[in-house]
């Protein structure tokens, strides 16, 4: 791989929903410690997330002890324009990848972390206004300004990170897409099979189907509960670890992202990274995903 790459943890704590765990500073630090201390050193956010609060909510508690900050990898998305007070110029959601924007989109993170550098630097969706010059111009400007080490995408699709990577002389690392039990789009469009042939990390954002497989409500997800429910007596893993563990046995090193407030939550997600699911267990769940065993 080189020593050049990114190296992340094989768990990643995301903080979309950082605002609603309504945590003091000093408890989001001690949080963020107890992570550390299990081997979860990747931080996932970006820019609009909590209505562009989220960067700044960690980056204070950050400075409560700064030298936590070396201790982590910061990984941030820039791109989407939402409708916001802090924005009465945006009256339309649009994507905007001009140069100006995603240099000014990192400045702004660097400031809200408190920070001189973000680690990894993700395009938050594809669009079809995306000029792969000018990225390719913004990125190489903050990669030899030092403000970010690494780069990658978040829901491309192959021929997208193909187009964007055939404009870059450095690698795109890591695309972030949805994939879960109940979401396997991934799995069949080639996006997996392109990232293992590109050495591009997949990582996972809504592993668990935003709750849904905890809590299911329609036929499919009610299959996939169920089925997940008996490897769960199978393997004494907690339903929540048989899924995590199924995205762990795909062999492209899916990186789960997992979004919560409660440590005990955070930690069962990593503990089942250590448990392989068998290839028997592992089509169980893709069957019950598909409505029929395989052809």
């Amino acid at each position: 791989m080189g020593s050049d790459r990114i190296s992340l943890s094989p768990l990643v704590w995301g903080h979309w929903r950082l605002p609603e765990w309504n945590l003091s500073q000093h408890e989001l630090l001690y949080l963020t410690q107890q992570c550390i201390d299990i081997g979860i050193t990747t931080i996932d956010s970006a820019d609009i997330y909590g209505n562009y609060s989220c960067e700044k909510l960690f980056g204070d508690a950050l400075a409560l002890k700064p030298e936590v900050r070396n201790q982590i990898q910061i990984v941030t998305k820039c791109g989407i324009r939402l409708i916001s007070d802090r924005f009465p110029d945006v009256t339309t959601k649009h994507y905007d990848y001009s140069y100006n924007h995603i240099v000014s989109s990192v400045e702004q993170s660097l400031k809200n972390f408190r920070t001189d550098r973000i680690d990894l630097l993700l395009l938050h969706r594809p669009s079809p206004l995306l000029n792969p010059e000018e990225v390719a111009t913004a990125f190489k400007h903050l990669k030899c300004t030092g403000k970010v080490l690494h780069f990658g995408v978040s829901n491309f699709l192959p021929h997208q990170t193909e187009l964007l990577q055939s404009f870059l002389n450095i690698p795109l690392e890591v695309n972030q897409i949805e994939v879960s039990p109940l979401q396997l789009e991934h799995l069949h469009n080639g996006n997996l099979d392109y990232m293992m042939q590109k050495r591009i990390i997949p990582m996972a954002w809504s592993p668990l189907g935003g709750g849904r497989i905890l809590n299911p409500k329609s036929e499919t997800e009610k299959r996939i509960a169920k089925t997940i429910h008996k490897i769960s007596g199978e393997t004494k893993l907690l339903p929540e670890q048989v899924a995590i563990s199924w995205l762990a046995t795909h062999p492209a090193g899916i990186i789960p992202v997992v979004g919560s407030g409660k440590f005990e939550r955070i930690k069962n997600a990593f503990l089942a990274l250590k448990t392989k699911l068998t290839t028997q267990q592992w089509f169980q769940v893709y069957s019950a995903s598909i409505g029929k065993e395989v052809p």
